[in-house]
């Protein structure tokens, strides 16, 4: 049977980037990261629009002369709005979201209700990223109706558009950063279906952001020329037109490929997990760090992989207990009571003086040897493809050929007998042990009741084996096989056995024919 690892680990790039660090990071380092790429993110974000609305104001010019009044007076505002929104826009959001995700600073689980205001956080900054561009497009749309009435609509599409795309970048990676947080939100899994955005409404947003809007502005653009608006020139339009065009194309494409990542790095999670699991790995754990129905997929591969480490356990405990191969068989059929009629050969091992040593050696020193005794026993009749069927007491009886049927089981119960003589002689010598192989017909099978039942062999073979480990004992080498498991064994075993006489087994009415080592 495979063994696989039972406790849970976790990739190192286990949130879809290593910039995110590690599930197992602590609270503190944690923190100073988020913060940090939250304050960097946000200021990117607003520079990147900034420099988008300057593009803007010096490729669609009107066709009358700008006023020095005018350039003065965005030579003067744009550089301390933009300046003021970045400073507070940093401050209130990463302020807003360290205050919703209190729990993690605080370094402990969180309630329900925190777990929903931390899934709203992305939200969050987004609102107020909106709200500071929605006062940029006041500013900048009623200040050049004052100084430069033609240059109003240019201002305040180039505001609007720069700042949907900013909401939109801000917001994605805002949520990319946040995975560490979340996943330790939502460590009992993502909460129900419904009670938050799911990948359909996401995809809606990020759609109205990065496409609706803008397309939504340059009809609007038509629609004022269409109507025979006289501050709208054709030319100025055209330009305006093309630009915002290529702008919407431009961050259109990295809004695209910032949501394909958000979808895609919790899916590649699962696929990798899944991967992992084919190949005998059953330790794995995926963090969730998605509230959507890609979320419940991670959280339901967790799930997964612990029936299958649960189930493996109980299976590799099922195994200690009743054998590897026992348990092999009773997975993959129905148990049933009874048993069916086998040649095999059954190994006896009998511990010489345990009635002596217990009362010589401490409690907890006999079972140190006794655990000893046992261990080598174990190991030899494994090597050599045996069942360890019973520990009784100072006594172990191993069978070879059932459940399992195989040709030479003769051969390998005379194989680890005389390999558990060698090893017992050398690593346990304070204690003595006779070895018996008998080799003919049992029935193996289950016995006992529907409610509680063993895996068992009974027959005239058992009982063999264990009347030949008593004569063992009187033995020199203490270790005696019966005649028919040297003649059913092959040529190489049979060849290291000696005859060495006959005798009428307690029971039984003909003689035995006995064998030794050579």
């Amino acid at each position: 049977m495979r063994t696989v690892s039972t406790e849970p680990s976790v990739a190192a790039a286990a949130y879809g980037s290593r910039l995110l660090g590690r599930p197992d990071e602590n609270i503190r380092s944690l923190r100073v990261r988020v913060q940090l790429l939250l304050t960097a993110v946000l200021l990117v974000a607003n520079l990147i629009g900034a420099v988008v609305v300057a593009a803007l104001l010096l490729l669609v010019r009107p066709s009358e002369p700008v006023s020095g009044a005018y350039w003065l007076a965005h030579a003067i505002a744009v550089p301390v709005y933009v300046a003021a929104a970045a400073v507070v826009g940093v401050l209130t959001i990463t302020r807003g979201l360290l205050r919703v995700l209190t729990w993690a600073r605080e370094d402990r689980p969180p309630r329900e209700e925190e777990v929903r205001a931390t899934l709203r956080a992305p939200r969050l900054a987004l609102a107020r990223q909106g709200v500071l561009w929605a006062g940029g497009v006041v500013l900048f749309t009623v200040l050049p109706l004052w100084l430069q009435p033609e240059m109003a609509l240019t201002e305040g599409i180039a505001v609007t558009v720069a700042g949907v795309l900013v909401c939109a970048i801000s917001y994605l990676w805002t949520e990319f950063i946040l995975r560490p947080i979340t996943a330790r939100a939502l460590v009992q899994g993502p909460p129900p279906v419904g009670r938050t955005s799911g990948v359909h409404r996401r995809l809606i947003l990020f759609w109205v952001l990065g496409t609706g809007v803008p397309v939504a502005v340059l009809m609007l653009c038509g629609i004022l020329a269409l109507s025979g608006d006289d501050q709208v020139d054709l030319t100025r339009l055209g330009v305006l037109c093309l630009v915002l065009g290529g702008v919407v194309l431009l961050f259109g494409y990295m809004i695209i490929g910032l949501t394909s990542r958000s979808i895609v790095a919790p899916l590649a999670s699962v696929r990798q997990a899944l991967a992992a699991v084919e190949d005998g790995r059953l330790d794995v754990v995926i963090p969730v760090y998605d509230a959507t129905e890609i979320g419940h997929l991670q959280s339901g591969f967790n799930r997964m992989a612990a029936g299958l480490r649960e189930r493996e356990r109980i299976r590799d405990l099922f195994g200690r207990h009743v054998g590897q191969e026992v348990a092999a068989a009773a997975v993959s059929a129905d148990v049933e009571l009874g048993g069916e009629t086998r040649v095999v050969s059954v190994l006896f091992v009998d511990l010489m003086g345990s009635t002596a040593m217990a009362t010589r050696l401490e409690p907890q020193d006999v079972v140190t040897v006794l655990n000893r005794f046992c261990a080598v026993v174990v190991d030899e009749v494994d090597r050599a493809g045996g069942l360890v069927n019973k520990f009784m007491g100072d006594a172990v009886l191993a069978v070879f050929g059932a459940p399992v049927p195989r040709d030479d089981h003769a051969t390998a119960a005379l194989r680890a007998a005389r390999a558990i003589a060698v090893r017992l002689a050398e690593e346990v010598p304070e204690i003595r042990a006779g070895v018996g192989v008998a080799t003919g017909e049992a029935v193996a099978g289950n016995v006992g009741d529907e409610r509680r039942f063993e895996y068992t062999v009974i027959g005239d073979a058992v009982n063999s084996a264990a009347r030949l480990t008593e004569l063992a004992k009187k033995r020199p080498g203490l270790v005696l096989a019966a005649a028919a498991s040297i003649a059913a064994a092959d040529e190489d075993e049979a060849a290291r056995w000696r005859a060495d006489g006959e005798e009428v087994l307690r029971g039984r009415e003909e003689p035995t024919g006995l064998a030794v080592p050579r």
